[in-house]
């Protein structure tokens, strides 16, 4: 039982920790203690690679409060002289003529050969008011480094491994799950092509993260995640979902991670797969006003090289006015964007 193990750890680490209170998910708080991941704490690192000494010494030291072996672990570890080399996995490459499901499934492969990252430190630090062109070259150094990674991490990597897919559109879908007292916080990469959706993505568990494109509409996918969930005793609180992602990637555009925000616990079924079909209708308009995927043509004229700072992606970005809390009727009140540096899960 996947969520089970988590609360013996969980209740080690908030010891450890010093009681400290569980971070809410809209708080933007920039501490040692990064982020909470089901009550449990865990950390950014925010020195870049390679990894400074204190940000090396301070993983271990959270890896012997939350391994079974404690310390003896990390010292086994760290004292070996024949540890096996790990192999690094190659970026997938594609000919022309390869259809869009086999390089998702390429792609998904590359990511889970990666590996999750269990260490309780996630390596590269996500700002997701970045610019997209500055996380697609930290997405880059991901491929350089080839470390394990986190969930925010993969949406990231699967943005950049997709840019160059003529009809595919990707935007984020995020989940707010309740298991024995805690929230739980996950991330995907939601996909679009020729009226099929799926998603690309990493996690604990085999079933949250990749789905192939076989989901005619956005509230099957979702009620594909909502069972995974309901299988390891997780349920449902909430589902973020943003636009498309722009193709280009010297756009100075900021990702919209959440412009449908959905409360599952104040729809039934059929309210929530109304709000889920009028977000891809919001998704087709954006279309409509500007192509966010490279057109075929523009793809042939230049694999290689990517669209000119000129050929800039079309404004998608919406004022918070715009966005639609689901199951609260109040309109949500301007804020600036926030300064999020990761979502997490531990089933």
């Amino acid at each position: 039982m996947p969520g089970g193990k988590a609360c013996p750890g969980a209740a080690r680490l908030s010891e450890a920790s010093g009681g400290a209170v569980p971070r809410d998910e809209e708080q933007d708080d920039e501490g040692d203690e990064d982020m909470r991941d089901g009550g449990v704490p865990f950390f950014i690192n925010r020195g870049g690679l390679p990894v400074d000494e204190p940000t090396w010494e301070r993983m271990w030291r959270h890896v012997s409060r939350c391994h079974p072996e404690g310390e003896r672990i990390g010292l086994q570890i760290r004292g070996a002289t024949d540890l096996p080399k790990v192999p690094i996995p190659s970026v997938p490459t594609f000919p022309a003529a390869t259809p869009i499901q086999e390089r998702l499934e390429a792609i998904q492969r590359y990511i889970r050969e990666l590996q999750y990252n269990h260490t309780g430190t996630q390596f590269f630090e996500i700002k997701k008011s970045r610019p997209l062109t500055g996380l697609m070259d930290l997405a880059k150094e991901m491929t350089k480094e080839a470390l394990p990674i986190k969930c925010l991490e993969a949406v990231i990597l699967g943005i950049y491994l997709t840019n160059s897919m003529a009809g595919l559109e990707r935007f984020p879908i995020s989940f707010k799950t309740h298991f024995s007292g805690n929230f739980f916080r996950h991330i995907v990469l939601g996909v679009h092509c020729a009226g099929r959706f799926g998603a690309l993505g990493i996690s604990r568990r085999d079933d949250l993260m990749y789905k192939p494109l076989a989901f005619r509409t956005l509230g099957e996918l979702v009620a594909e995640y909502e069972e995974a969930y309901r299988r390891c005793w997780h349920t449902l609180k909430k589902v973020k979902i943003g636009q498309y992602v722009s193709h280009d990637p010297h756009s100075v555009e900021q990702i919209e991670w959440k412009h449908s925000v959905l409360d599952v616990d104040k729809l039934d079924h059929e309210e929530l797969r109304k709000e889920l079909d009028r977000h891809t209708r919001d998704m087709r308009l954006k279309i409509s006003k500007g192509t966010p995927s490279p057109s075929k043509d523009r793809k042939r004229e230049g694999s290689v090289s990517s669209p000119q700072r000129s050929q800039s992606s079309p404004h998608r970005r919406n004022s918070r006015a715009e966005r639609r809390p689901s199951g609260d009727k109040k309109p949500a009140e301007p804020k600036t964007m926030p300064d999020i540096n990761g979502y997490q899960i531990r089933v």
